[in-house]
């Protein structure tokens, strides 16, 4: 049973090469953004001029680009990203700097 836990520990899931649970976090934050702006690009124009997908799927390709990077020099970073959000729930700033 030790072996499971050390292996998934060691291991994290990886989609396309970053942490699972950051490439989800990713696409879901990059999709409210795009929709926000899909969305106040069809009032401001008023329907005749919204913004392309295209700049959608660039920019979600380009940030997992970059955390892809980052992921690689540090791969447990998704477990170090939930650490930190858990000390930000308990109110705890100060030691976010360690």
């Amino acid at each position: 049973m030790k072996q499971q836990v050390l292996k998934a520990l060691a291991n994290p899931a990886l989609l396309f090469y970053v942490p699972y649970s950051l490439a989800v976090l990713n696409f879901a934050v990059q999709f409210i953004i795009y929709m926000i702006f899909f969305i106040g690009s069809l009032i401001i124009s008023k329907g005749t001029n919204p913004i392309s997908p295209l700049f959608f799927i660039i920019s979600v390709i380009g940030v997992h680009l970059i955390m892809m990077v980052f992921a690689k020099r540090d791969p447990q970073l998704g477990q170090i990203v939930s650490a930190k959000i858990q000390l930000f729930k308990k109110k705890i700033p100060r030691k976010l700097a360690a």
